[in-house]
């Protein structure tokens, strides 16, 4: 008798699940934590032989999962072609089996991906690196690399005083923030674009595209190959645990910061959103002011951005200075901030059909350039 399961697999670049069972088209499933670390959340797996057939897919355990909340109103993300990324449909239900979410989805052809978000690859961060470094005026540099070995790609252009750093992904699963990095510099590397040609001239950018390509690679949520969280070493680095923060924060020092936008993406919350340094031992009036400003030209200029949900601010002389946000502001400053995108929709600008997705990414990227521009101004 011929098994018509169907057959689910992650072992390549940035899969992450566990088969537990399959029974024709339902499978249970778990997501495997971060090496070396507790945190969990991220998914991104194929199956196979599922063609006009509704599937059912349940991943168990997620109560424990670095943010529960973000299972809830979640649909995952979806492909069957990896260039186009869809939603299906999912139900969170934290009573059963540890938490479990449940995806159903019918796909027309016979192999289908499923990720928490459409991931970026590391092929496909070989193919920006090489598309961006052969435009004019672009240098490209390895900064350091990762404790795997892998580098710590940054691109550097423009000509003018203003030292502007963009860096995306110290946490890995959030691709959408290297999605980001994609529109941004399409923009900045368009000879065209009349927003480019400007910013090109007044700064020079400093674009880290992956900060932690071992945890991408790996399939992590959160962590390094080390099971470090890169974001809560920005005030001791060392080559031992974070070289990647390392390489970063000494390129810095080098340059200099007056502007800058940690890229990344938050499971629960279901807006777009920036978060600022208010609480830093040297926050200066002027310096905060730079940040509310932009803020307000971004809500203007993109329905797709909002400034009344966020993250609460710290008081006066209580920043977390391990944070590359508060470590910038801190130490150079700068108007820094950190940038969430949601992994759900949007509920400022539903998408049924995408929620967010790498295409608003790109064009988020661009709203904040053309903001940066004003906000020169």
């Amino acid at each position: 008798m011929t098994d018509t399961s169907i057959a689910i697999d992650a072992a390549f670049d940035s899969g992450n699940i566990d088969v537990l069972a399959i029974a024709g088209t339902r499978a249970d499933l778990a997501i495997r934590r971060d090496a070396h670390s507790a945190f969990f959340q991220w998914f991104h797996f194929r199956v196979a032989g599922a063609a006009g057939r509704m599937v059912e897919l349940r991943i168990t355990g997620l109560a424990s999962s670095a943010y529960p909340d973000g299972w809830r109103n979640y649909n995952a993300a979806c492909s069957e072609n990896r260039m186009v990324w869809g939603r299906a449909p999912g139900e969170y239900d934290p009573a059963v089996d540890g938490g479990t979410l449940t995806i159903r989805h019918q796909p027309a052809g016979d192999v289908c991906w499923f990720a928490y978000f459409a991931p970026y690859s590391w092929e496909r961060h070989q193919d920006l690196v090489a598309r961006s470094a052969a435009a004019p005026g672009v240098v490209h540099r390895v900064l350091g690399h990762s404790i795997e070995g892998r580098p710590i790609d940054c691109l550097t252009l423009g000509t003018g005083a203003r030292q502007v750093w963009f860096y995306a992904r110290q946490h890995p699963g959030e691709s959408m923030a290297e999605w980001w990095i994609e529109g941004a510099l399409a923009l900045l590397t368009d000879p065209a674009d009349p927003h480019g040609r400007a910013l090109r001239a007044a700064c020079t950018f400093h674009i880290v595209p992956n900060a932690n390509p071992d945890g991408s690679v790996r399939g992590h949520l959160r962590t390094n190959a080390a099971g470090v969280n890169l974001n809560r070493e920005w005030h001791e680095p060392s080559a031992e645990r974070s070289p990647e923060v390392l390489a970063i924060r000494n390129a810095m020092d080098a340059t200099g910061v007056d502007f800058a936008i940690d890229v990344h993406g938050d499971e629960a919350i279901p807006h777009v959103f920036v978060a600022g340094f208010d609480g830093i031992p040297s926050w200066r009036e002027d310096q905060g002011e730079g940040y509310r400003r932009y803020r307000t030209i971004l809500e203007r200029r993109t329905p797709d951005f909002q400034t009344k949900y966020g993250y609460p601010s710290a008081r006066p002389g209580t920043a977390n200075l391990t944070m590359s946000t508060n470590q910038v502001a801190e130490r150079f400053g700068a108007v820094a901030m950190t940038l969430e995108m949601p992994f759900k929709d949007n509920d400022d600008l539903p998408c049924p059909l995408q929620g967010w997705s790498p295409e608003r990414s790109a064009l988020l990227a661009r709203a904040c350039l053309q903001s940066l521009h004003e906000w020169l101004g």
